[in-house]
């Protein structure tokens, strides 16, 4: 192996360039050359590739999103768009692919490396839902984005005596609203994955607030929960009750509760800014690793965090497992966060 392509697929998150710097500093330091496909799948379909030095990468370890681009690629998911992916790895001399993103990209990173393109992949989502890790790049920026936040709405709400709905990303899983609730002290948490109950987790919840002076709350919940989607426990319940939106939400909560309640999406604000000194650290060494798979001519893996390790499984193996949500904290957050 003498040259190592390295690309950004899916949605952004924050240290995607910090692993994009290891990979390529590491590669470099090992002898090999580093080819930078840029938009995604697409990129490499459409030969849209740069070559990468140790200057390409210079101050990019501390800015958000992806200097490489990123994308989602329909042509990739049949075999014509992959064979041109193949054909243009052999055009540069891509010898294998380090490929960074979600479950989608893992499946892309397999597909290649069936067809003699060796790959190995590294999470990166602001959801933290990749089943096989523990920790994905860029949950940890997107955490303390929405926990800021929300410090600033509680500011607004205590003057006001108000409840926010504050609307957090996170596609179909809990993870983001869940730790960014805990941290934020929020009243209420609703996530995809724990079946809600609005008499219960809002209008009990709210009134033994009040009788102890409580003026303000802030209920944390998160996209996933007006999604129609298996994941989701409680799109059933949201229809029935006629909520089917952040601003749905609160309204119903003024109207059952007599506290006035505004809505706020967080939307992609979460998905920017400097990454965290644990999104950059992490990020780092999943890199790294990588490259050190690579080089030991071993791929078709994908790069996680297991109980504070990083490791590898086999991306298929990988693709399979299960990541059940952490009740154990969910109902910790909604026992002390009243």
């Amino acid at each position: 192996m003498k040259t190592i392509g390295v690309l950004t697929s899916g949605g952004d998150s924050q240290g995607m360039n910090a692993a994009v710097r290891a990979v390529v500093r590491t590669a470099l330091n090992e002898g090999f050359r580093v080819m930078g496909i840029n938009k995604g799948y697409n990129g490499l379909i459409n030969g849209e590739i740069t070559e990468l030095n140790y200057t390409s990468v210079s101050n990019t370890l501390s800015s958000g999103g992806t200097f490489l681009k990123t994308a989602r690629c329909l042509e990739f998911k049949e075999e014509a768009g992959i064979l041109k992916a193949v054909e243009t790895c052999k055009k540069f001399g891509i010898d294998g692919i380090v490929v960074l993103g979600g479950d989608g990209s893992f499946r892309g990173a397999r597909d290649l490396t069936l067809h003699g393109v060796p790959c190995v992949a590294m999470p990166g989502t602001i959801d933290n839902d990749i089943v096989c890790s523990d920790y994905t790049i860029g949950f940890d920026t997107a955490v303390n984005i929405c926990v800021e936040l929300i410090d600033k709405l509680r500011d607004t709400c205590e003057s006001h005596n108000r409840c926010s709905v504050v609307q957090i990303m996170g596609k179909n899983a809990g993870w983001v609203t869940l730790e960014a609730s805990i941290a934020s002290g929020a009243t209420t948490t609703v996530v995809p994955e724990v079946e809600f109950n609005f008499e219960r987790d809002i209008v009990e919840r709210f009134k033994r607030g009040m009788g102890f002076g409580k003026t303000s709350f802030i209920v944390a919940v998160s996209e996933g929960v007006f999604f129609d989607v298996p994941s989701n426990k409680n799109y059933e319940y949201m229809q029935k009750i006629g909520i089917h939106n952040a601003a749905e939400f609160a309204k119903k909560i003024t109207e059952e509760t007599g506290v006035e309640s505004r809505e706020t999406v967080l939307g992609h604000v979460q998905r920017g800014g400097t990454p965290t000194a644990r999104d950059r650290i992490i990020a780092t060494e999943m890199g790294n690793y990588a490259v050190e798979l690579l080089k030991n001519n071993i791929s078709n893996r994908v790069i996680v965090m297991k109980e504070n390790h990083i490791t590898d499984f086999d991306i298929l193996e990988a693709l399979q497992m299960k990541k059940p949500f952490d009740i154990k904290r969910y109902n910790m957050a909604n026992d002390i966060n009243i």
